[in-house]
């Protein structure tokens, strides 16, 4: 499965440069989804229990390391985008720990 707009993630790795383990979390997440062709979303959950299905279209946000790094990630059939990525602190000004706000947020940027 193709992960599309890794620049995302990339331009969040140089904020955190000297974080080794979050890079470490960030590669290993690319890999994971460029090697994987999960069928389903039970098997993305499956395959990374640190996935939590915030949204019924098929976003995700990924947990990373104690950085606490959110990555809310489009799954679909054979292509999977990166939406957004931040730490926690910018997780709860932007999306106030709330699925409603992420469906807003979600609905504001067109992605659904």
């Amino acid at each position: 499965m193709r992960l599309a707009n890794q620049k995302l993630l990339i331009k969040h790795l140089r904020k955190n440069k000297v974080n080794r383990l979050l890079e470490a979390a960030v590669r290993k997440l690319i890999e994971d989804f460029e090697s994987n062709e999960w069928k389903s979303p039970k098997k993305l959950l499956k395959s990374r229990n640190d996935a939590d299905k915030v949204h019924p279209d098929g976003f995700y946000f990924f947990n990373l390391t104690e950085h606490r790094t959110m990555i809310l990630i489009e799954f679909g059939d054979s292509e999977s985008t990166v939406v957004w990525c931040g730490d926690h602190k910018s997780y709860e000004l932007t999306f106030k720990n709330n699925k409603n706000t992420i469906g807003k947020w979600l609905k504001t940027k067109n992605w659904i």
